[in-house]
């Protein structure tokens, strides 16, 4: 079986509605795919739907952005948890609020040296979708300042760049322990991307396999092939699960569909592991 456990929708910063992307994974030739859109479940439904009608398995996600104390990105994949939990649900809000007001911030510094508006960035966000920066990258791209997403971040929305806001967002351990409260399983997403820029050393790992993490997303693109080599010795020495994804935005990333797998033995133990309303 060819497993996709990584996937966003235009319900966070991929291009494609859900069950555009769920006939994407059809045609790519996956037998099963994830839907994990950023901070949002929004998508779930017209995905289930469209994999029953096309016969494609479907696993329910999501991923929660995260930051440490020192203010590293971190993201960790959420699969089959209760959507209505409220732990969960309050932390997400939360985040996603903050989201809201780091982006018009960000767009309120920028419309001094672009013509941009917010209400521009509004008309390339989905509704029900959290407000990121690949929106405010797309608004940039409408009105001819950039070519790309890729080049709005590394020119414009990059942390270095003087529009830059930072934002609230949960510690990577506690997101990972409210998770396996709403009967989720956590799997660190792409823990060695490096080119995204600081990663998180052992300290943090270890803190988030305390607190209940499950699984390390080893095969994908931004781990490079050393660093996958420590990831397997760190599963195996704690008994981790081991994923591999593709990480698809559809046109937003170079990212293809299928092109890293997550075993059937991998996808079986994490549906035997889940307790949420969503894997029932």
């Amino acid at each position: 079986m060819r497993i996709d456990l990584h996937t966003h929708s235009n319900v966070s910063d991929g291009t494609e509605d859900p069950d555009v992307l769920i006939r994407s994974a059809v045609a790519a030739g996956l037998d099963v795919v994830a839907l994990t859109d950023h901070d949002s479940t929004a998508g779930w439904e017209r995905a289930r739907t469209a994999a029953d009608e096309l016969g494609l398995g479907f696993v329910p996600g999501m991923e929660v952005s995260c930051r440490t104390d020192t203010g590293i990105s971190v993201h960790v994949l959420s699969y089959l948890h209760d959507p209505a939990h409220a732990g969960l649900a309050e932390e997400i809000a939360k985040s996603r609020s903050a989201r809201l007001t780091r982006a018009r911030r960000m767009v309120e510094l920028m419309s001094g040296d672009f013509p941009i508006t917010w209400e521009l960035v509004q008309q390339h966000v989905t509704e029900g979708a959290t407000v990121g920066r690949p929106h405010i990258a797309d608004a940039l791209i409408a009105l001819g300042v950039v070519e790309t997403r890729t080049e709005a971040f590394e020119r414009i929305l990059t942390a270095r760049s003087p529009y830059w806001v930072s934002h609230y967002a949960p510690h990577p351990a506690a997101a990972v322990a409210l998770i396996r409260e709403a009967g989720g399983v956590p799997v660190f997403a792409h823990p060695s991307a490096f080119n995204r820029g600081a990663v998180v050393g052992g300290a943090v790992i270890n803190e988030m396999i305390d607190a209940g993490l499950l699984g390390l997303e080893v095969e994908h693109r931004d781990n490079p092939e050393e660093a996958r080599v420590e990831l397997r010795r760190i599963a195996r020495d704690h008994g981790l699960l081991v994923t591999g994804s593709s990480d698809y935005h559809g046109s937003g990333k170079p990212n293809l569909l299928g092109e890293n797998v997550t075993s059937e033995e991998t996808l079986e133990a994490i549906m035997s592991l889940a307790t949420g309303t969503a894997a029932r």
